[in-house]
């Protein structure tokens, strides 16, 4: 196996370099060509998309994972229409971020400039074959795209519109390639050819992260789980603060965003906690500590240890009565997974500090975890959401695989 999958980094890395050199406007109607063709190839892509649907459901896949494949007419819509957006965003390449004339007379600017080959490594989710497209052409890169094998027919229906995109500008089709395999083996192979590929952002299950980033030896950005908290101050509004959590949990309850954690002020507990449990009734399953299960009722379960520690992925809440932002912010900070937080209050002095103590990728104010997304944040789309501090944290868009280079320009200065 090892030739197919050097040859398929090596047509990749010849791949970026003419795209880096491609001017934005060739760019820009390469990625406004794929979301024209995902519109006129959507029965196609919907078709492929129900036979990945249909067999994930005879395997028996959990309910997270047929909600993180499955593709409908409004899914592949929204899908269509954040890459036009791409298309139509400001360029990120050549973008100068810094200037400064040094005091000999040098003039030192830092410009964005593309990465050059990401690899992707994804389960279910077939709309990262759009998104990661897009993303890496608007940053000038080239990319490899390994998908499951339980989106393998979505993917291919997705990369024939990516790749009529590629050729309608006169890109090279090797900007974008799927991996001929699904086999598990090609992933230990890829992360190693640090020679061809410069960046690999893996999306799945923490199973899948902890493989790429043990095998490998091109950088990797790592997002192990989503172990999201709100915590509901004192001062919450009681009716935002119950339709705050009630979206955060139940909107798409098998996203990294969704909220696992409730941390509840002990002063608004009584108030907050029985209409939590009303307003939830029948549609959540609620793990509470003693004090929230002695508000809440014989329906709510017991929050364990590892109930802390859990990414659900599914309708189930872990609620913990805590003494105050200082109590809330140590469990944060002992279970959290560096993914996003909220704080639900009127104090702003509170908020601010809850801003400023919290380093998790995404903190909030008033505000449902779900927003941390890239398409929601202001990025367009994402290519994945990073928790690890280098290089990028949190949702990743365009700007996240570029790097800046120096440029620097004189008129005969020497060194002494």
């Amino acid at each position: 196996m090892t030739e197919p999958i050097r040859k398929v980094a090596e047509a990749a890395r010849a791949a970026a370099r003419v795209v880096a050199k491609a001017s934005p406007e060739i760019r820009s109607r390469a990625i406004a060509g794929i979301a024209s063709a995902i519109e006129a190839h959507a029965q196609d892509i919907l078709a492929a998309n129900a036979q990945d649907v249909a067999k994930a459901t005879a395997a028996g896949l959990s309910p997270a994972m047929i909600d993180r494949l499955m593709l409908d007419p409004k899914r592949l819509g929204s899908l269509a229409r954040a890459v036009a957006e791409i298309a139509a965003a400001p360029e990120v390449v050549g973008r100068v971020d810094r200037t400064e004339t040094r005091p000999n007379g040098l003039e030192v600017s830092r410009v964005r400039i593309p990465l050059g080959v990401i690899l992707m490594i994804y389960e279910a989710r077939p709309n990262v074959t759009a998104d990661a497209a897009v993303l890496c052409l608007k940053a000038g890169n080239a990319c490899i795209l390994r998908g499951g094998s339980e989106a393998i027919a979505s993917n291919h229906a997705l990369l024939e519109a990516v790749q009529a995109g590629l050729r309608a500008a006169g890109l090279p089709e090797t900007a974008v390639q799927l991996v001929p395999t699904t086999d598990r083996a090609a992933i230990a192979e890829l992360v190693k050819l640090d020679d061809l590929i410069d960046l690999c952002i893996p999306r799945g299950g923490e199973g899948l992260i902890r493989f790429v980033a043990e095998h490998a030896r091109v950088p990797v950005i790592k997002h192990y789980k989503g172990v999201c908290h709100i915590y509901a101050h004192s001062a919450a509004k009681l009716d935002d603060a119950i339709a705050i959590v009630d979206n955060a949990k139940t909107q798409r309850p098998g996203t990294c965003n969704a909220v696992e954690t409730l941390l509840v002020d002990a002063a608004l507990a009584p108030t907050f906690v029985p209409r939590l449990v009303e307003t939830l009734a029948g549609r959540v399953e609620l793990r509470g500590d003693a004090a929230a299960r002695a508000l809440g009722g014989p329906t709510m379960g017991t929050a364990t240890e590892d109930d802390w520690h859990a990414e659900y992925l599914a309708p189930i809440l872990a609620i913990r009565v805590v003494d105050g932002i200082d109590a809330a912010i140590r469990h944060i900070e002992t279970y959290g997974s560096d993914h996003t937080e909220s704080i639900l209050t009127t104090d702003p002095a509170l908020a601010e500090r809850f801003l400023r103590d919290v380093n998790s990728s995404t903190v909030m104010v008033n505000a449902s975890t779900r927003f941390a997304d890239g398409g929601e944040l202001g990025l367009g789309a994402e290519i994945g959401i990073s928790t690890t501090r280098l290089h990028a944290y949190g949702p990743m868009g365009a700007e996240g695989l570029t790097t800046t280079k120096f440029v620097v320009r004189g008129n005969g200065q020497v060194r002494s």
